[in-house]
Order: C-alpha cells, then structure tokens, then sequence
C-alpha cells in the first residue's frame, strides 16, 4: 500500500491581514485526484477563527498541487468552513462570483527578502545607495537572493502553477514573480500556493518573506504591490473605448470599499509618489503608471480589446478578495 502525504493550506483569521496555515494528512492508495481528498477539520480557536467551547472548523479542498519539495507529496488548497458547511467569514474565495471563470486575472506579486539578522531586505545597502540599480539587475553587487528565486521559480513550474515570469524589482532584496490563470478562483489559487511555497523554501534558506507594502516606512524605497490584471468577454472583445472608460468610471464611486479589500497598511504605499496614485483619490489614463488603473497600450493598440490593470492591491492583499470586489464592480458597470 503506498502512502501520500497530503498538506492541507488555509488562511486563518488573523486581522487584518490572514496567514498561511497547514497540516499533513497521510492517505493510503492516493489516486491524484481532489475528489480523493476529504473533508478535514482543525481547531479554530488556535487560529481566531472559532471560540474555544466550539472551535471545530471544517477544510473543504478545492485545489490540488503536486509537492515539488516532497516524496509523494500533494499540496491541497482548501477553504474553511463552518462546523455547518456553511462559509467562514474568512473565506474570501467563497465570495467570488465567477462560476463560469469569464474573468482572467493576472497577478504581479511583489516581496521583499527579509534578513532576521540584520531585520532589514537583503543586501540593503549600508551607504543608502539610491532605488533603482537593483531592477532586473545582475551580479553580486545589485541582485540578493537569486539561487533562492530560481529554486521558487522551479518548483513553481514543477507544481503547476502557471507563473509567467519573474524579475528583481526597484529595492534592495525586493522580486516580483507573475501569476496567470483564466478564472478568477484558479488565479486566486495559484497566488496563495506560490506563497506557500516561497515561505517553505525560506526556511531552507534563513529568509522571512516580508509582504508588507511598505515595510521600510515613509521613504525613498519602492513599496511593494500585487497589481490585478484582469478581463472578461467584453474587456477582451468589445473594440470600444468608450465601454473601457464606463468599466473604469464603475470604480470611481466605491473606491473604499476596494481599498478596504486590497491589503492592510496600504495608506503607506499609495502616496502619490513612487508609481502610485493617492489611495484618497482615483484615476485611469493609458499608459499611466501612477494612476488607480492603467490601460495598457497593447490593449489600445489592439483595438480596445484586452485588459485593465488595478494597480492598487498591496502585495499583503487576499487575490480571493480582491478578485471578488473587481468582479462585482465590473459587472456592475452601466454598458
């Protein structure tokens, strides 16, 4: 009898901003399939998900990975529910209203290396050198981390996910890699086990991730940010400018409510400055990297048929959410 090891993945109810959580499961005779993955349960009153005299909650899997790091191994994305099956309040990925996956997105995930030695990025210049010669650079002086980018890279591939790239961003120690994947709960997926991922391999490595937007304070260093790329049938279609324009006024009126949903402590990046717009007011221009959303010329190019880019979630922001409420603004455009 042959025995797999099972890592089932959640976020817990931290506030305001969830963490990753896991625990093996070893099943007999594992056929590779989600449907061969049960139901499971954990203590949520370890987790601020339930009160102590009820804190049975329930792992309801919905995504299954091939362990790159593990013999016989599966990593299993799952959503936490209610000991009723009903939706936990943390389960952003339950509200998504995308069932028929008629929404792509696409994630630009940007981290810093975080060295516990120093608690600072790695390789953060002692001198104050100025932001800027460590984007997509090479050699020892410029790039920190690399051989542990590469290997998070690989075992990305390795388990499925479709990453489309990866590049050493503005800051010292800083990256960015990109996810794709057409529906909005798949792409939401994919971001949470690569995260997975890049924690575990930090272990191996002596590395903490540091997802904060901003976690060198008020200055002169890049933020960090995971812009939302993202379409539908009309975005990719339509051929119109004006419908663009009416997509894009349909998130004028609720900029809170998207604010809200797109990652704690973000007032510290969306300043104005650094490729941001204010996170006080709204904007969309082609081409225009410090506006809320930017339409991409290769969208104009092509006819007015393509994508949008949001380019205010922080790199700490939930994709489940933050998919969610791009959805329902979308759709809630008068076109």
């Amino acid at each position: 009898m042959s025995k797999a090891k099972l890592e089932y993945i959640w976020l817990d109810g931290y506030q305001p901003t969830s963490h990753l959580r896991s625990k093996t499961k070893i099943v007999t005779d594992f056929k590779g399939t989600l449907d061969d993955c049960p139901i499971w349960s954990f203590d949520g009153s370890s987790t601020r998900q339930a009160e102590g005299n009820s804190s049975d909650c329930l792992l309801k899997p919905v995504a299954l990975y091939q362990d790159p790091d593990r013999k016989n191994g599966w990593l299993v994305m799952t959503e936490v529910l209610n000991a009723d099956g009903t939706p936990h309040p943390s389960n952003g990925r339950a509200t998504i209203d995308d069932d028929d996956n008629d929404f792509w997105f696409g994630f630009e995930q940007e981290y810093f290396l975080w060295d516990p030695e120093t608690n600072l990025p790695l390789g953060f210049p002692r001198d104050q050198t100025p932001q800027g010669q460590f984007y997509c650079s090479v050699g020892a002086k410029n790039a920190f981390g690399r051989e542990m980018i590469e290997e998070h890279l690989d075992q990305c591939i390795e388990a499925g996910i479709n990453v489309e790239g990866i590049n050493a961003e503005v800051a010292s120690g800083q990256w960015e890699y990109q996810c794709f994947a057409q529906g909005a709960k798949l792409a939401g997926d994919e971001i949470w086990i690569s995260r997975y991922l890049l924690e575990r391999l930090g272990e191996k490595y002596g590395l903490a991730i540091e997802w904060h937007p901003k976690p060198l304070g008020d200055t002169d260093w890049n933020g960090s940010g995971m812009h939302a790329n993202f379409s539908n049938e009309v975005l990719r279609t339509c051929g119109s400018k004006e419908t663009y324009e009416k997509i894009c006024e349909a998130f004028r009126p609720v900029v809170k409510e998207h604010i809200d949903v797109y990652g704690a402590h973000n007032e510290l990046r969306l300043t104005g400055k650094h490729e941001t717009q204010s996170i006080h007011e709204f904007s969309f221009g082609v081409s225009d990297r410090g506006a809320s959303i930017r339409i991409p010329i290769l969208t104009v190019e092509k006819g007015w048929k393509g994508w949008l880019e949001d380019r205010r979630p922080s790199s700490n922001g939930d994709p489940y959410k933050i998919a969610a409420r791009i959805i329902k603004t979308v759709k809630s455009a008068k076109i």
